[in-house]
């Protein structure tokens, strides 16, 4: 097992280096991304600085707390942009183009190469903005308790995965329909409830939002571990939810291969 998880890393590594060479060929692309999403970060941002003017607290928490609550969001974004976004965005064309074919005839797990394929090298000064944003909102906190932190270490790697493996299953059905923009859309709209902190919701949908369409996980599961006491039952299903959906990503996968036909027949 830990022969095979090197294995994959040293050929991610590789790729990552392969993906920052090809991005500074484009050394405009860095500054255009970054600015692009500054915008979207001060959209996010004076959103909720706006309602506060109206309201000492959203859900269960104060200003100074949804601020750390958009830091997380900002660095899982930052993270999820850097390693699977490409990748996913262009799955459909992918398919459509032929470019699947040549993945699965490598000698190499076929889910691994089509979802890391690709980093996005630019984005890396987007994680370095959320990032500061992120160490601000924890300095404007009173006696926070700096060792919280390592909660993010499990968590935000599940959050990652819970990404992932919703953008999976919707970027996948292009396998089996050919063009599934649609479904797309359906995607961006069920993140856009993750991007929210889930206290916001009616206590069933809450519910929902952590197990069935798991995008709860994302941001409002590690923000609760730095600003309230620690859940380890919750902390605990958000790992064993991880494995699930790393197991049921990889079943649909096969599952969808069985209606691929090749783009070269």
């Amino acid at each position: 097992m830990f022969q095979t998880l090197k294995k994959y890393l040293s050929l991610y590594a590789a790729l990552f280096r392969t993906s920052f060479i090809a991005d500074l060929e484009y050394r405009v692309n860095f500054v255009t991304r970054i600015a692009t999403d500054i915008f979207w970060y001060l959209a996010q941002i004076m959103t909720f600085e706006v309602l506060f003017r109206h309201t000492p607290k959203i859900g269960d928490w104060n200003l100074e707390q949804m601020r750390v609550f958009l830091g997380v969001v900002f660095v899982v974004d930052g993270l999820y942009m850097i390693i699977l976004s490409e990748n996913l965005d262009q799955f459909s064309e992918k398919v459509r183009k032929g470019d699947l074919d040549l993945l699965l005839a490598k000698p190499i797990n076929s889910q691994f190469m089509i979802s890391l394929q690709k980093a996005s090298t630019a984005m890396i000064g987007n994680l370095i903005i959320a990032s500061s944003w992120f160490i601000y909102s924890i300095l404007q906190l009173s006696n926070f308790e700096w060792l919280r932190l390592f909660w993010l270490l499990l968590l935000i790697p599940c959050g990652l995965v819970a990404l992932y493996a919703m953008r999976f299953f919707m970027a996948s059905t292009a396998v089996i329909f050919a063009r599934s923009e649609n479904l797309q859309f359906i995607w961006y709209q069920i993140y856009r409830l993750g991007m929210r902190p889930d206290s916001i919701y009616v206590p069933w949908f809450k519910w929902v939002l952590l197990t069935a369409l798991p995008v709860g996980v994302i941001a409002s599961v590690p923000a609760r571990a730095l600003l309230e006491p620690p859940d380890l039952a919750l902390f605990a299903w958000v790992v064993v939810l991880s494995g699930i959906l790393i197991y049921l990503t990889n079943k649909f996968w096969k599952f969808a291969l069985r209606f691929y036909s090749s783009a070269s027949s």
